[in-house]
């Protein structure tokens, strides 16, 4: 069955449409690099819509009414969005969620030392990468330092002109024989993505003096010392800004797209609504690509608290309430899909890929093999779908991950299933996935909003 190429049927309107939407979102990424970045940066556009916190409204003892803008932050790494509709929350919600995290690099709590004249930062790296894309690129540092006071110093080096960039060492091809002839998996490894940060010596008669001339200059200029990398959260990415990709700057090439593409898109169609009968609700978290873990990732009860809090302003809040409400929520799971790549196209089931410029993708299961670890959609969920998306002339697409025994991935789609809610991913597809700089078609950035905010109209 074919999808036919979004980009035939947009008239002079719809691409002055997708020109301002992708104009935005080039800043967007370009400008927001990290959960933190993200959150920070959601909560300010989230504000200048009239969206006040969670606090805020408890503190005021608030109740609840139609067209209430609610937002919650946790730990500053994940933000929810909520926009209060007419109908009770116990009959649900529309939910639009993606993750903001992005597969990195970050510094360990020891990072600095030398060796042999030259001063590197010790990491670690976060996500699933092939090691070998991120060496002798120019990367970028950025992140949070946080005092014994309890004051913190936010990072950003690499971005601008005028700063420095560093970056991670390969061997020359003219030594390169046995590294030549290793597996991709080993021909970087772990422990060999030390990041490159200095080289000249402190005239004094320190031992280290690479490493001392670092300390200096991060005293000097940051307020850091050595010591207060053990309460920092520093990730290395890719440094440069977004770009419009091909002679038809019909693409964007960027770090982060996975999965802030959907991110984005879920940001801006949450924005848009106004009126709503049902509460539309907009989840931006952590740690996806490791699992879903820890306090800010799906997998905590940030978001089910704060639904709680929600229900309780509405008033007689019970746990029932809350049970009813999310067993009767709906889901987007926001969240990217892998773009045939003709290049590579025995990875690809081509009657069942995503392909560029065919609209949003609509992926019934994700998992591995034999489904594993995967949200599997009911068909009446996606019928219901297939209506919404047809009524708003959204171009879509069907599409699983790759060849059924090549791999597979995974989403936050099969945790919020757990409540018994209808969840189904539903993103962009993307080439270089979490590569240091993927690629995604404008055409299908902008079908993808217009396929969220047509969900939280009439979902």
């Amino acid at each position: 069955m074919e999808r036919k190429n979004a980009w035939k049927d947009y008239s002079s309107t719809d691409l002055k449409e997708i020109d301002m939407l992708c104009t935005g979102y080039i800043d967007f990424l370009s400008s927001c690099k990290t959960e933190r970045e993200c959150t920070k940066r959601t909560i300010e556009l989230a504000k200048e819509k009239g969206y006040i916190s969670i606090e805020e409204a408890v503190e005021n003892g608030r109740e609840l009414k139609p067209g209430d803008k609610i937002y919650a932050a946790c730990m500053c790494k994940s933000v929810i969005l909520f926009n209060i509709g007419k109908k009770p929350l116990e009959e649900g919600l529309n939910i639009l969620g993606a993750h903001i995290d992005s597969p990195r690099i970050d510094i360990k709590q020891n990072p600095l030392y030398e060796d042999g004249g030259l001063a590197y930062f010790d990491t670690h790296y976060y996500g699933g990468i092939k090691k070998y894309q991120w060496v002798t690129i120019p990367l970028a540092i950025h992140g949070v330092v946080v005092k014994k006071d309890g004051s913190k110093i936010n990072i950003c080096i690499g971005e601008n002109e005028e700063d420095p960039v560093f970056c991670i060492t390969d061997l020359l091809i003219h030594l390169a024989g046995e590294q030549m002839e290793k597996k991709a998996a080993k021909v970087i490894e772990g422990e060999k993505l030390d990041l490159l940060i200095g080289s000249m010596p402190l005239d004094s008669e320190e031992k280290e003096n690479v490493k001392e001339n670092v300390i200096k200059i991060l005293k000097d200029s940051y307020g850091i010392e050595e010591e207060d990398f053990m309460s920092a959260e520093l990730e290395i990415v890719p440094a440069g800004k977004a770009r419009e990709l091909g002679f038809d700057k019909s693409m964007v090439i960027s770090y982060g797209q996975d999965d802030r593409v959907c991110a984005y898109t879920s940001l801006a169609a949450m924005l848009e609504m106004e009126n709503v009968d049902k509460t539309s609700c907009c989840l931006l978290v952590d740690k996806e690509e490791i699992g879903s873990v820890g306090a800010t990732g799906m997998q905590s009860h940030f978001f089910e608290n704060t639904v709680a809090e929600l229900i309780n302003l509405e008033g007689n809040y019970s746990e029932l309430k809350l049970k009813r409400c999310l067993k009767n929520s709906r889901m987007l799971s926001s969240d990217v899909n892998a773009a045939y790549d003709p290049l590579f196209a025995d990875a690809f089931e081509k009657k069942n890929s995503s392909y560029c410029g065919k609209g949003v993708v609509f992926s019934k299961f994700t998992g591995s093999r034999g489904k594993s670890g995967s949200n599997d959609a009911n068909a009446e969920y996606l019928a219901v779908l297939r209506n919404i998306m047809d009524n708003n002339n959204v171009n879509y697409q069907m599409a699983e991950l790759g060849k059924v025994d090549i791999g597979g991935g995974g989403t936050i789609a099969y945790i919020l299933s757990l409540y018994g809610m209808e969840v189904i991913d539903c993103g962009v597809a993307v080439l270089n996935m979490h590569a240091p700089w993927e690629v995604t078609s404008k055409a299908d950035i902008y079908e993808t909003k217009k396929c969220y905010m047509a969900f939280l109209k009439d979902a």
